[in-house]
C-alpha cells in the first residue's frame, strides 16, 4: 500500500474502473474476484482520502497576517 500513496487520484480512479469492469463481467474466479475486490476497496479509500485532503485545503484561506482561517460561503435560503 506504500506505493499506492504515490498513485495520483486519476491513476487510482483508472485502476478502480478496470476493477469494476472485471467484476461486472462476472467471468472472474471467486478467489481472484475477492482479491480484486479488496484492491478496489484500497483504491476507493485512497481516492476518498485524497478528496478529503483537497477539501480541507480548499476550506482554509490565508489571512493577511498569514494565519489560516476556515472559509465558507453561506447558503442561500
Amino acid at each position: 500500500m506504500a506505493e499506492d500513496r504515490k498513485l495520483s487520484f486519476e491513476e487510482a480512479m483508472e485502476e478502480l474502473e478496470v476493477i469494476v469492469e472485471k467484476l461486472e463481467e462476472g467471468d472472474v474466479p471467486l478467489e481472484e474476484a475477492i482479491n480484486i475486490y479488496k484492491r478496489g476497496m484500497e483504491l476507493s479509500k485512497l481516492c476518498h482520502d485524497k478528496l478529503k485532503n483537497v477539501e480541507s485545503q480548499l476550506t482554509e484561506i490565508l489571512t493577511e497576517d498569514g494565519s489560516k482561517e476556515n472559509f465558507s460561503i453561506p447558503e442561500e435560503e
